[in-house]
């Protein structure tokens, strides 16, 4: 990942690095492996997550539609 520096601006460099980083999932996929996760908790994680995207998906396209 590369971000350019403008103008000595290391300060805005580091926040649109930290963004990046943000957008990828970085610091989200860090916190997850601090610790050892069981395979059946995870399985149950990544379930909910995908349902939890799904609504939300269909949420925002009934609200697109006017429904809600």
């Amino acid at each position: 990942m590369q971000v350019m520096v403008r103008d000595n601006n290391v300060d805005q460099a580091l926040r649109a690095l930290k963004k990046k980083l943000q957008r990828e999932g970085v610091f989200r996929e860090m916190k997850l492996k601090q610790h050892f996760e069981k395979p059946s908790v995870k399985k149950a994680r990544e379930k909910a997550e995908a349902v939890r995207r799904s609504r939300k998906l269909a949420r925002k396209k009934l609200q697109r539609e006017g429904m809600l």
